[in-house]
């Protein structure tokens, strides 16, 4: 992107007790909690540099249209209790219990660390989702449930303000991530700092929810302790975040607070960030310097959305360029069709360029959230729909598939293609992505407008009304009326709080656009037209009146004087699209996905003959027809056509064909009706397609392991590589230098005589290597036995290690691999014959 100005509005930021700031500007302030007389006072009337675009905040936007307030109130009631319930369950609220007694110095009987160092913030970022919805409907028993939480968490917080309960609680022996003692391995994985940031965004909701400071008492004084012990001093320490959010979570602070250090304290761990680290913490290179997305992808976006809050409010131009040379190359190389980001599950990361695998696509949920924060700040910075298209496409797809339609069970990965293994679970160990989706859920309509001076900008079509308030300190309300996104006719009547002139900024999605990307990553396929008519193209009107539809940045910048009672009419066409990625990334290649506005879809099992899914062909000119379905998935519009299903007839590999019909959902509904098959890419050319495979020795087997994923070892699906991510593979990390095995059962005693191995091998990324050696026993007489005569057993990677013996009768065999030292390994297929 060539940026060609980079303007900050240099405005006073003049903290009110009516004024209401969420999203990304928290709420500036409330009034004070009559419980706490002694609290400091918040700060004042205080000048700054921010965002050009000001995001008008949730609590002024009601939605009450078919998709989000259904999905808002299942969060609101569902949700948010069945997470606070968990974390009641699993022990993350007595976790403050404990460590406020032992602070007090009373007996603990129990001085067991949590699961993991970060385990405090699940209540944290579920105590600012129901701040959240307690701003969107009140609700008493929820509010007194909340001072209860809070008032645990303020009694595990040390006298200095230090707040970590697994190092309060056993100040010993904390967790092993943690170090015998504060800080000491926050550069890796203590997550102290992490734990800081969540409690600060938490703190800032529910002040702004309440009014009350109890928690953000508590997150001041952790604040402060932050500021004394980090900086620039020679007494003070340089350490990074091992885990960025507290530089968002401080930027929140201060926007709250008005106290400079905490913006000052945000800006040095960017600073401090690197060189001479690592990919994976993204800090390599200063993150000023940084032009690729690396590491683990959740840290990258929290980092990202931080460095454009630091850039918005200091004008440090450094850190624009950055996240702007960081875009570039996640749109253009990295960014899933779903709008998920984090390529991998080794190191939760993102992968090299175009490296985009679906059947082990990582895309954990959390990350496709940060996606969100990332792109609506740039929005913020650079008034260009761009941004809002690709936040939009994550907002729709990759993060509300992270959540089941009952709001009970969860997605942590969202892969693009499932064999049958995928299911949503009720929790996790590591509970991060549920409590994101509390927080993230309830502010959704906050994403939805946005203003600079004397103008509105209309980004996502949400059914409901808003209160809009100009630079100028004019009103408008805007009232939308739109069954967006299964039609395309959005109605907005506008009502000023007084006739005058102001600009309507209507931002026209770019895949209305023909544009599926703001990239060359993704494009739509146009067939040959064989219709007489052209496609139907986006109409605006205001007050019936047509106006020409010529975007700048993505907007038709309607610009008049205003009265009451306006209105604006956009229709936007919403036919099937059929998507189509750069030809750089090979696990797409020949194969064509299915698009409805911001919709992206999938075939399901349930929806397809006999349940197969990768073995389809979808012809480019077959056609598509689209239906809603009320009682489907929670009321959905459906894309109906026919394609060609393959299966091997014989051992030869002759391919038999079948014409199938087929019912396509849109991707964030799968997995609602249990296992079994899903695949957003569909191949449009016959080899790109995996036709049903003929039974073979090894694909009729049982197949176990000790240790990882074993039917992957016979799912037939061929590797390209030792380092081949595209495929489900077993691997024995993270154990290293031990004697493992796999093990095939077959149905009948069987006549064998041969086997071949494909070893797995992530050198460059991971910890598996080609392994030591191994050796090949079969079941004989109920004990194990080596075969006689075997060939060489070979580790070569990249091929199959072919292995023959002397023939025999066996109804079980089982390889033995000793690992290398220090390493793990792997298999891709292992074969007999």
């Amino acid at each position: 992107m060539k940026n060609a100005s980079f303007r900050f509005a240099v405005r006073a930021f003049v903290l009110s007790a009516t004024c209401f700031v969420s999203g990304i500007f928290g709420r500036a302030t409330a009034a004070p909690d009559e419980a706490s007389p002694a609290a400091a006072p918040v700060k004042t009337a205080v000048p700054q540099r921010d965002y050009e675009v000001k995001p008008v905040p949730f609590t002024a936007v009601h939605a009450d249209d078919v998709f989000w307030a259904p999905r808002m109130e299942t969060n609101r009631a569902v949700t948010i209790p069945y997470a606070f319930e968990q974390c009641e369950k699993n022990g993350r609220m007595n976790n403050f219990v404990r460590a406020g007694k032992a602070l007090r110095g009373e007996e603990l009987k129990d001085r067991s660390n949590p699961p993991f160092p970060f385990d405090d913030t699940d209540p944290y970022k579920i105590l600012e989702g129901a701040s959240y919805a307690l701003m969107l409907k009140p609700d008493p028993k929820l509010d007194a449930y909340l001072d209860e939480i809070i008032a645990k968490i303020a009694q595990a917080q040390e006298s200095d303000g230090y707040l970590y309960t697994t190092r309060t609680i056993n100040p010993n022996k904390p967790h092993e991530w943690s170090g015998k003692e504060r800080w000491v391995k926050e550069s890796d994985l203590s997550h102290e700092l992490y734990n800081s940031g969540h409690l600060f965004e938490a703190a800032v909701a529910h002040f702004q929810a309440t009014g009350k400071r109890t928690l953000l008492d508590v997150a001041v004084k952790n604040a402060d302790l932050l500021c004394k012990t980090f900086g620039p001093a020679d007494d003070q320490l340089k350490i990074w975040p091992g885990h960025q959010i507290v530089e968002m979570g401080l930027a929140k602070l201060y926007r709250a607070t008005g106290d400079q250090r905490y913006l000052d304290l945000a800006k040095f761990f960017l600073d401090v960030r690197g060189p001479r680290g690592d990919d994976y913490h993204q800090s390599k290179i200063k993150p000023v310097d940084q032009k690729e997305a690396v590491g683990h992808a959740v840290r990258a976006g929290y980092m990202y959305a931080g460095m454009a809050d630091v850039a918005a409010m200091t004008g440090d131009e450094r850190y624009l360029h950055a996240i702007d040379a960081l875009w570039e190359n996640c749109v253009g190389k990295k960014l899933y069709v779903t709008g998920g980001i984090g390529a991998t599950g080794s190191g939760e990361a993102f992968g090299r360029n175009y490296e985009l695998p679906n059947l082990t696509a990582y895309c954990e949920t959390c990350a496709a959230i940060s996606n969100v924060y990332w792109n609506h700040r740039l929005f913020l910075l650079h008034a260009d729909a761009k941004y809002v298209d690709v936040m939009e496409r994550s907002l729709y797809n990759g993060v509300i598939s992270g959540v089941s339609l009952d709001g009970k069970s969860f997605f942590y990965p969202n892969p693009l293609e499932s064999d049958g293994s995928h299911q949503r679970s009720p929790w996790f160990g590591c509970a991060c992505c549920p409590g994101n989706i509390t927080r993230f859920i309830a502010s959704v309509p906050g994403y939805a407008y946005g203003v600079r001076k004397d103008e509105i900008f209309a980004n996502l079509f949400i059914a409901g009304t808003s209160e809009i308030k100009l630079d100028d300190g004019r009103k408008v309300s805007i009232k939308q009326e739109t069954r967006y996104p299964w039609d395309g006719d959005v109605k907005m009547t506008v009502t000023p709080d007084k006739d005058g002139v102001f600009a309507v900024n209507v931002r026209i999605p770019g895949w209305a656009r023909n544009e599926a990307t703001p990239s060359d990553l993704y494009s739509f396929l146009k067939p040959e037209k064989k219709a007489a008519s052209p496609a139907p193209a986006v109409a605006l009107l205001v007050n019936k009146e047509s106006v020409a539809v010529s975007p700048k940045n993505g907007y038709v910048s309607l610009r008049r004087a205003w009265k009451k009672g306006d209105v604006i009419e956009l229709k936007l066409p919403m036919e099937p699209q059929r998507v189509i990625a750069n030809e750089k990334v090979a696990d797409d290649a020949g194969k064509v996905a299915l698009q409805r506005g911001p919709i992206v879809y999938c075939v399901e099992w349930p929806d397809v003959k006999d349940g197969h899914v990768v073995n389809l062909v979808l012809a480019d000119d077959a056609p598509l027809s689209t239906e809603f379905k009320k009682d489907l998935l929670g009321g959905v519009e459906v894309i109906r056509g026919e394609a060609e299903s393959l299966r091997k007839a014989d051992a030869k590999g002759a391919i038999a064909r079948e014409k199938v019909p087929f019912t396509a959902i849109p991707y964030y509904a799968w997995a609602n009706r249990g296992r079994g098959e899903m695949a957003v890419w569909l191949a449009r050319k016959e080899e790109a397609a995996r036709p049903l495979p003929y039974p073979t020795i090894a694909s009729t087997a049982k197949p176990s392991a000790s240790g990882g994923d074993a039917k992957t070892l016979n799912d037939q699906r061929e590797p390209k590589s030792s380092d081949d991510h595209s495929n489900g593979f077993l691997h024995w990390w993270p154990r290293k230098g031990t004697t493992e095995w796999v093990r095939y059962d077959f149905p009948k005693t069987t006549k064998v005589s041969a086997v071949e191995v494909y070893w797995f091998d992530d050198t460059g990324r991971g910890e598996c290597r080609l392994p030591k050696s191994w050796q090949l026993l079969y079941r004989k007489d109920g004990k194990w036995a080596p075969v006689e005569k075997p060939s060489e057993f070979g580790c070569k990677g990249n091929a199959y290690n072919r292995t023959t013996f002397e023939p025999v009768e066996t109804n079980a065999l089982r390889i033995e691999v000793q690992l290398p030292k220090d390493f793990s390994a792997g298999i891709h297929e292992w074969r007999v014959e």
